[in-house]
């Protein structure tokens, strides 16, 4: 049983879960999603399943049947690699705007944690996928542009199930492209800065699509 005190985590926990079981196919394509059964098997009350449904509806991974009941939705490959495509688009041009425009100093202590991944030091998934977000947000505010920020938010929330633990080979050359990156940046290089950004989503897409093609 989950400790239901710790009511913090649970929704987090549920979520982390019911993903896993999804992609792993212990709940296979068109399942149902009760969310009494699901609570039961988790050991937790019925709030934080739903809210992890809603999670999982976010990045695609579940839908609502005619019927409105949630159900696994199938993986689509095409549907990954439009939304990698224009995260591509999006992201690249934050990078340049950034680097015209931009406060880079805001990056430092990213650019610190990201050397101290590439001397060794390990992060847990959470502390990994939070300074990913950080930085990539980070660079979307620089650019300046609320409509480039969301956009980019919500795209990189539905490619969120591809994370650390997913895809440990790409922890080492994630850091080293994104200390590239910011690097790029604080050089007020545009041209610099984008060419890195289009590499780390190029890397980045591949790795997924050589993952996604095993679950097919």
């Amino acid at each position: 049983m989950i400790d239901e005190d710790n009511s913090a985590t649970l929704g987090h926990v549920a979520y982390s879960r019911l993903r896993d079981m999804i992609l792993s196919g212990e709940l296979p394509v068109g399942t149902t999603l009760q969310e009494k059964k699901l609570a039961e098997k988790l050991g937790v009350s019925r709030t934080p399943v739903r809210e992890a449904i809603m999670r999982l509806m976010m990045e695609g991974l579940v839908l609502r049947s005619a019927g409105l009941t949630p159900v696994v939705r199938k993986l689509s490959l095409d549907d990954f690699i439009e939304i990698l495509h224009v995260r591509r688009l999006l992201e690249v041009e934050a990078a340049r705007k950034a680097a015209e425009v931009g406060d880079a100093g805001a990056l430092d202590e990213l650019l610190a944690v990201m050397k101290s991944y590439v001397a060794g030091h390990v992060p847990s998934t959470e502390e990994h996928v939070r300074s990913d977000d950080l930085l990539h947000e980070g660079i979307a505010r620089l650019a300046g542009s609320r409509l480039l920020l969301g956009m980019i938010g919500d795209l990189r929330q539905k490619t969120r199930i591809f994370d650390k633990g997913r895809l440990p080979e790409r922890f080492e050359p994630g850091a080293r492209e994104h200390i590239e990156i910011i690097e790029a940046i604080k050089a007020r290089d545009p041209g610099r800065a984008e060419a890195a950004m289009r590499t780390h989503i190029d890397n980045v897409r591949a790795c997924v699509l050589t993952h996604l093609r095993r679950l097919f």
